[in-house]
């Protein structure tokens, strides 16, 4: 049986300029063809932009793009992998 879920990946990284390459190298690696969202998540209860993380939202409707080398490439940027 052929498991069709969408599925969502989100790379969680250390600073902006890191989320932005990962999200421009998704679409250069992995031809991710919607592009990845960068979004901004500030750590509970931390006002200081210093204390936030970045996510780069990748959309998999078809589960086609391979964990490991999501996680390989988050790794390279200091980051990890997170599947929703």
């Amino acid at each position: 049986m052929n498991d069709t879920r969408h599925q969502r990946h989100v790379l969680v990284l250390p600073d902006r300029d890191a989320a932005e390459e990962v999200a421009e190298a998704l679409t250069e690696r992995f031809g991710v063809a919607e592009e990845p969202q960068v979004v901004r998540d500030a750590l509970a209860g931390e006002d200081d932009a210093e204390d936030a993380q970045w996510l780069v939202v990748v959309e998999d409707p078809d589960a086609a793009y391979d964990a490991a080398r999501l996680d390989a490439l988050a790794a390279e940027y200091e980051g990890w992998r997170e599947a929703e």
